[in-house]
């Protein structure tokens, strides 16, 4: 089997992921030169430790007819390679494969990554979820891990809504790692994509899964750390967002909570915007002025829509016991006149009554 689609799904079981130096003999030469060049020992440009790593793969490399009989292998010139990820340069995926049936790179174009700690907590759990699926109501897809803790929140509630939720993984499209989110991993392929640059069969390992977060990164138009640790994974697909300049995004946490601290941290040294709903996101990520979040405000009151000359009258009032218009003119400091009328717009709306020559706080008045 020939062609450039072969050549780079058995380069993947040849070199690991995120391999710069393949990237570059790729771009250079071209995939089928290069797989021909690593078995016959004739590859320029490669030290001879990586050439001699390579060709010893190569021998036990598969042809690759089978897995691409059962799985979709995209690979850049591709109509459904995201072409995001040409920010990677070399370290672009050599391909990827796919599980699932929907198209990536429609997929891809609106989205927005939600990573996190594998330990969240019961809060973080549940701002991963309203965010996801809030985004998902709203037309973007989800990117995550797949991992324990806020990833698999993420994936769920996008679920929930009508956009796609992409699990890129750090091992072969048919190994459901962890073993626990095989359920997931299938709602996941049926409702939108799973993604890893291994081929199948190809198990997870600790730099694989630090390697593949640059390419949640790449694939979206911003990452939210939801909650981190000061050293949780989710902070290395930070650094690769702000790296490649995607928008970086941080839920802000309890200062007295560890796995909060990581998020905390990237908002105080300005590296991350803090964002509280799925609205403040979609600014960051949205077309200038198209997508501005609402300011939260408190219940308006009807206290609230007093003037500024009756509220001074109205605190100016004592607790207990009645006061006359010209002492409370001087409390307020309003001159009489002004301070006359708003005693009268205050008896008439019920915060004042009159005794006497004077006027007391009533019930509704004392509720400051």
């Amino acid at each position: 089997m020939t062609g450039d689609r072969a050549a780079r799904a058995t380069l993947t079981r040849i070199a690991e992921t995120g391999d710069e130096t393949m990237g570059r003999v790729i771009a250079a030469h071209g995939a089928e030169a290069v797989l021909a060049g690593i078995r016959d020992g004739t590859l320029e440009g490669v030290d001879d430790r990586r050439a001699a790593a390579w060709r010893t793969r190569a021998v036990g490399a598969d042809e690759p007819e089978d897995d691409l009989a059962r799985y979709r292998f995209v690979i850049p010139g591709d109509p459904d390679w995201p072409g995001q990820l040409d920010d990677l340069r070399d370290a672009r995926p050599i391909g990827l494969w796919i599980a699932g049936g929907g198209d990536l790179r429609r997929a891809c174009a609106r989205s927005i990554a939600v990573v996190g700690a594998r330990a969240a907590t019961a809060y973080g759990v549940n701002v991963a979820s309203e965010l996801a699926c809030r985004l998902s109501d709203r037309g973007y897809s989800v990117i995550s891990g797949g991992a324990y803790g806020i990833d698999a929140a993420a994936h769920r509630g996008c679920l929930a809504g009508p956009s796609p939720t992409l699990a890129i993984l750090a091992c072969g499209v048919d190994v459901p790692y962890p073993a626990a989110h095989q359920d997931l991993f299938a709602a996941i392929r049926e409702e939108g994509l799973v993604v890893s640059e291994s081929p199948p069969g190809v198990n997870p390992t600790r730099l694989r899964f630090l390697v593949r977060n640059r390419v949640i990164a790449a694939l979206s138009r911003g990452t939210v750390v939801v909650q981190a640790a000061p050293r949780s994974g989710a902070l290395n697909t930070a650094h690769h967002a702000f790296q490649l300049n995607r928008q970086l995004m941080a839920i802000p946490g309890p200062v007295t909570s560890e796995v909060s601290a990581g998020c905390n941290n990237l908002i105080r040294l300005g590296k991350a915007v803090c964002v509280t709903s799925a609205d403040e996101i979609l600014e960051q990520v949205g077309q200038a002025g198209d997508d501005i979040a609402p300011i939260p405000r408190g219940e308006v009151t009807p206290r609230d829509l007093l003037s500024l000359e009756s509220k001074r009258v109205l605190d100016a009032m004592p607790n207990r016991g009645a006061m006359g218009p010209a002492e409370l003119a001087l409390k307020a400091g309003l001159p009489l006149p002004v301070a006359l009328s708003c005693l009268g717009n205050l008896e008439s709306g019920g915060y004042l009554k009159r005794e006497g020559n004077g006027w007391r706080l009533s019930a509704k008045g004392r509720g400051r």
